[in-house]
């Protein structure tokens, strides 16, 4: 997938570069199967009060959820790549798997599976062969093999790893536990029981995207955000002054007065704070 750049006909697309998404085979008229999507309604960003809990929520293109299966629990079944397709809720292109049982069931899409490809999962590789696309107990994985959509309990469902052009590597075995090595460069024990899918996943290129105007994160979700500094004493730890007033902190701070930027957030009596090797450096 590349990068296309658009003639500045308009000021929205002067600076204007999206990802081309050639590996999408279906139209934007298309409809997910519809036992495989749903709904998404409801005031965004508030609680059911109707008051605003999470700020800079609202608006946007109106979009139906798809059911993704994270579990990978359809154990011994081949499946068939049927499409590849765009899901606005995510950054990765998903893929719809027909089974050989007549179930289908969209999965994150992996760079290099194409349509017609057969995918499966299994308890081993005896199972499941260790190539792209295949899901596989991380303890059945081999060594160095970059993997995706990890589980951190049993059974629960992938929840590490699922965004585009991301990968974990497999490091070390060691007991009840396989050490990773995360995108975040961070080291973490994972249960060997716990599934994971191989490959690296789709749509690398997102990253290098550029919205071109404020009207495109319109159509995302995404209302205004305004800084603290041009806001009023009541309104932010920042606010007030004349002209450009210093923030009269020793750091920047939230609207509720939290330190921001760089503060640590994890809780250091975290359960899992045990499994991590070694700390992240980005």
């Amino acid at each position: 997938m590349a990068i296309k750049q658009f003639k500045p006909l308009t000021p929205g697309t002067r600076t204007l570069a999206l990802p081309t998404r050639d590996e999408i085979t279906t139209g934007d008229g298309k409809k997910a199967p519809k036992r495989l999507r749903k709904a998404l309604k409801g005031p965004k960003g508030r609680n059911n009060l109707g008051r605003v809990t999470c700020r800079h929520k609202g608006g946007g293109h109106k979009q139906a959820y798809r059911i993704i299966d994270f579990k990978r629990n359809k154990h011994g079944v081949p499946g068939v790549v049927s499409t590849i397709e765009y899901d606005p809720n995510r950054n990765v292109s998903i893929c719809l798997i027909t089974y050989a049982d007549g179930d289908k069931r969209y999965v994150l899409h992996v760079k290099d599976v194409n349509v017609g490809d057969t995918v499966m999962s299994g308890l081993s590789s005896d199972i499941a062969e260790i190539k792209a696309g295949n899901a596989l107990p991380l303890d059945a994985i081999p060594l160095g093999w970059q993997v995706h959509n990890i589980e951190l309990t049993p059974g629960k469902g992938g929840q590490m790893v699922r965004s585009a052009g991301a990968s974990a590597q497999i490091v070390a075995k060691e007991g009840d536990y396989v050490t990773l090595k995360l995108p975040s460069s961070e080291m973490r024990k994972v249960l060997k029981r716990c599934m994971a899918t191989i490959g690296v996943l789709s749509n690398d290129e997102f990253k290098n995207r550029s919205l071109g105007k404020a009207g495109r994160k319109r159509w995302m979700g995404v209302r205004p955000t305004v800084r603290g500094s041009v806001m009023n004493p009541i309104d932010h730890p920042h606010g007030g002054g004349e002209g450009k007033a210093p923030i009269g902190r020793s750091g920047p701070v939230t609207p509720w007065g939290k330190p921001a930027l760089g503060a640590k957030t994890r809780s250091p009596k975290k359960h899992s704070n045990r499994l991590i090797v070694r700390r992240r450096t980005k």
